[in-house]
C-alpha cells in the first residue's frame, strides 16, 4: 500500500491576512481526505509579519516554511521540492477549495488521471451541477480547446513534472509559461466543469496593481513568456508544436489587448507591434480559435482597426 499522501497542497503566501490563510487551510482539512492522504505545505514568501502564531492551532496538519521574499515562482518551486504526494494542487493563500472538490478527488482515485482541470468561481457557493470530459492528451486539449492557465485550476500527477519548474523573477504570467509545458507531458487529462475553487478578487493583488511600473512589468513579463514558448516550439514534434503555436497566438492576442487597456497609448502599441513583427508573432496567425480571436486578429491587422480598438476596448473594460 502506497504510504505517500494522495495530494500535496502547496500554498504560497505573502502579506495575506491570517484569517484568509486559515480559511484556505480549513477548506483542505474539511475534505474527506484522511490526514495521511493530504500534505499541506505553506510557503511564506517573506511576509512583513509571519502568521505562524495564527496558524499554531493547525501546526499538526501543515508544513510551514518561511523564506526571504523572492516571488511566487520561487515559493512554488520550494513547495515542489518539499512535496511527497502523488498529486500536486496549488492554492493561493487568499483563496480556498469548495466542497465539490471531493469530485475532483474521486476522479484521481478511480480514473488514474495524469491531470484534472476544473472550474472556479468568485462566489462561495457549492454548485454540484457539473459535467466531465476525457480522458484526452494534454497536447490534444491545447490544440482544440481554450484553457485557463492558472496553476490553481488543475491538479496533476507528480511524476509528469520531471524537471519542469517555474521561472524565478517573473511576477506576472508565470502560470502561462508553466501550464502549457505541463500539459504536453500529460497523457490522461480530464476536464470538469465543477466549480471547485473559490478565487478571491483582492484590490491589493499583483494583477490589480495599477501603477505605471507594475503595468509595464506585467507587459514585459508576458512578452518574456511568449518568447520562451515560441522558442520551445522549435524543439517539439509537429503535433506538440501545433499545440504550443495555438497557445502562443492566444497569449499574443492577450498581450496586445492588455497593451491597449493598460496603457491607452497608440505609440507604445505600434512600437511593441514592431517587435512582434520582427519575432514573427504579428500579424496574429489565422488559426481555428475563438470568435473573439478571429475578430481581434482582423481588427488588429489594420491601422484603422487598431484605432477602433484603442478607442473602444478601454471603455468596454471600464464598463465591465
Amino acid at each position: 500500500m502506497d504510504k505517500s499522501p494522495l495530494i500535496s497542497f502547496i500554498i504560497p503566501i505573502h502579506n495575506i491576512p491570517a484569517e484568509m490563510i486559515c480559511e484556505c487551510i480549513d477548506s483542505i482539512r474539511n475534505l474527506t481526505l484522511r490526514s495521511f492522504e493530504r500534505e499541506i505545505i505553506v510557503i511564506d514568501d517573506g511576509s512583513d509579519e509571519s502568521p505562524i502564531y495564527d496558524l499554531w492551532s493547525m501546526a499538526d496538519d501543515i508544513i510551514y516554511i518561511r523564506q526571504k521574499n523572492d516571488g511566487v515562482s520561487t515559493a512554488r518551486n520550494v513547495g515542489l521540492r518539499m512535496a511527497t504526494g502523488r498529486y500536486i494542487q496549488f492554492i493561493d493563500g487568499d483563496d480556498m477549495l469548495l466542497p465539490v472538490y471531493e469530485h475532483i478527488i474521486d476522479l484521481l482515485r478511480f480514473d488514474k488521471a495524469d491531470m484534472v482541470m476544473f472550474d472556479f468561481t468568485n462566489k462561495k457557493e457549492n454548485i454540484v451541477d457539473y459535467t466531465d470530459k476525457g480522458p484526452v492528451t494534454g497536447s490534444e486539449l491545447l490544440r482544440k480547446s481554450n484553457i485557463h492557465g492558472s496553476v490553481w485550476s488543475f491538479v496533476f500527477k507528480c511524476t509528469i513534472l520531471g524537471s519542469l519548474r517555474f521561472t524565478p523573477g517573473i511576477a506576472y504570467g508565470e502560470d502561462e509559461e508553466f501550464t502549457p509545458q505541463l500539459l504536453l507531458r500529460a497523457e490522461q487529462v480530464f476536464v470538469s466543469t465543477a466549480k471547485a475553487y473559490f478565487y478571491r478578487r483582492r484590490l491589493s493583488s499583483a494583477v490589480n496593481n495599477r501603477t505605471i511600473r507594475k503595468k509595464l512589468q506585467r507587459l514585459n513579463d508576458t512578452m518574456s513568456v511568449i518568447l520562451h514558448l515560441q522558442k520551445l516550439e522549435d524543439t517539439l514534434p509537429l503535433v506538440d508544436r501545433m499545440a504550443i503555436h495555438r497557445r502562443t497566438a492566444q497569449l499574443t492576442m492577450d498581450y496586445i489587448y492588455n497593451i491597449i487597456v493598460l496603457t491607452h497609448n497608440k505609440h507604445y502599441l505600434e512600437k511593441k507591434l514592431t517587435v512582434l513583427r520582427q519575432k514573427g508573432l504579428f500579424p496574429l496567425p489565422d488559426i481555428n480559435c475563438t470568435t473573439k480571436y478571429t475578430w481581434f486578429r482582423r481588427m488588429s491587422n489594420t491601422s484603422i482597426g487598431r484605432t477602433i480598438l484603442m478607442r473602444t476596448l478601454p471603455l468596454l473594460k471600464r464598463e465591465r
